[in-house]
């Protein structure tokens, strides 16, 4: 068996089965995550690596009371290697759940309802990505890794719902290297790759590896204009999402937008970020079976409106679910686009900082929303609306309630579409629809 179509059908047969053999009270729920991806590892303008990888994982609930036990295993989609493995596994977590306390958070869908979405995206074949890729560049160093796919995700239980999500992506994740720490990096993704699309992203990266050649300049600590690109605001969005829009962190005080709820501070009422379940390419369900729904506005006019919410935190604060994971932070952000024309950032910036990336962000202050971390990549000064020359990596340290609210000067009129690139274990589904911002000034402390 293979393709996702007969991976949902194995999903189905293989937890029917299992219901069969479960103890009077017990209930079951199963997980599935699985992909069929192509790689391609570029490294020095050559392929360094290229593959396909198939894998189908499931993650078991089994359930009793209050009581639970939780596992996983790899299916092979053979009834006769994976129907064994399932037994043994529902045999482990009968005895762990004999001593695990009860639960008092515990909560699962009971009446869900069923769903499937299945969407096709439209993609070079690897062979035809490569020989793009490769030609693109005109033999300059260039490493990344090109992954394209079909990634889908499964919920079944023994209460017979049964959910299924797949989507077909591609992301190509790339840096063009001059000489030394001297590089520019990029990111094409999407479900619909436009040959136009990717070349303008590729002449921008061959624009700034021009200007990297020229002399680089210190700039000393202290406020400057700025620019952040799409790129760099999705850095300061994922330490927002670290506990900024979750029930739970509200709740006990604990978010980084703690100054919104104890000091009616605001962001700039242009700011609306949502949760976009349906923009995205993350599933609309969730591993408890709850559903998600298609959109969770978290700020908008620049204030508070909702969090997400997983069903622990609605069973221990006593509010209805939306879906969200455990760890309440978003998987699918999109930040609404404002009115500065996305060809035009230079002319507005004028003089001042372009930053293409950011890197190695942690709070330092997480109480005020206070954010350190440093430039790398793509960080460039700018005069009369002009790259004039390379920026030495700096260190800035600034809250978002600086760069999203008071320095805050406008935001791009188109949103880029990011894909997270990470693969540990399995390509994510994690995605991100971001403006640029313009900041009248941003601090730097070295």
């Amino acid at each position: 068996m293979s393709g996702a179509g007969s991976v949902q059908s194995y999903l189905d047969e293989i937890v029917t089965w299992a219901t069969s053999g479960l103890s009077s009270g017990e209930v079951l729920l199963a997980h599935l995550s699985g992909e069929d991806s192509d790689f391609v590892r570029f490294n020095g303008m050559s392929v360094r690596q290229a593959g396909a990888v198939t894998q189908r994982d499931l993650s078991i609930d089994l359930i009793d009371g209050a009581r639970h036990a939780q596992g996983a295993v790899s299916l092979a989609q053979d009834p006769s290697i994976d129907r064994p493995r399932l037994s043994a596994l529902i045999d482990d977590l009968r005895e762990q759940r004999a001593a695990a306390p009860e639960d008092p958070y515990l909560l699962y869908a009971t009446e869900g309802t069923n769903s499937e979405t299945s969407s096709s995206g439209s993609m070079p074949s690897p062979g035809e990505a490569t020989n793009l890729i490769i030609d693109s560049v005109g033999g300059r160093d260039l490493v990344g890794v090109y992954a394209a796919g079909d990634t889908y995700t499964g919920f079944a239980n023994s209460l017979g719902q049964r959910n299924w999500f797949q989507s077909s992506t591609f992301n190509f994740d790339w840096s063009l290297h001059l000489r030394a720490d001297k590089a520019t990096k990029n990111l094409y993704a999407g479900t619909e790759w436009s040959n136009d699309d990717y070349q303008s992203k590729i002449d921008w990266s061959l624009q700034q590896l021009a200007v990297l050649d020229r002399e680089p300049i210190d700039l000393v600590p202290g406020g400057y204009r700025t620019f952040l690109a799409p790129a760099a605001i999705q850095e300061i969005i994922d330490m927002l999402s670290w506990g900024g829009f979750g029930l739970k962190s509200h709740r006990t005080l604990q978010t980084p937008l703690l100054r919104m709820i104890t000091d009616n501070a605001t962001f700039d009422p242009t700011i609306r970020i949502t949760e976009d379940i349906a923009g995205g390419v993350s599933p609309d369900f969730q591993t408890e079976g709850f559903r998600r729904p298609g959109e969770v506005v978290l700020i908008d006019g620049g204030r508070l409106v909702d969090t997400l919410v997983s069903p622990r935190s609605a069973r221990e604060y006593d509010v209805p679910t939306n879906g969200a994971a455990n760890h309440e932070s978003p998987v699918s952000v999109a930040m609404a686009p404002g009115s500065l024309p996305a060809d035009g950032v230079l002319t507005a910036l004028d003089t001042g900082l372009y930053v293409g990336n950011l890197w190695y962000l942690n709070f330092s202050d997480r109480g005020a929303c206070r954010t350190t971390g440093m430039t790398r990549f793509s960080t460039f000064w700018v005069d009369g609306g002009e790259i004039v020359a390379p920026v030495n990596v700096l260190r800035f340290d600034d809250t978002a309630f600086h760069l999203f609210g008071d320095q805050l000067e406008g935001l791009t009129d188109q949103a880029d579409t990011i894909l997270d690139p990470s693969t540990y274990g399995g390509r994510t589904t994690d995605s991100y629809r971001l403006p640029g911002a313009l900041v009248r000034e941003m601090s730097f402390t070295l």
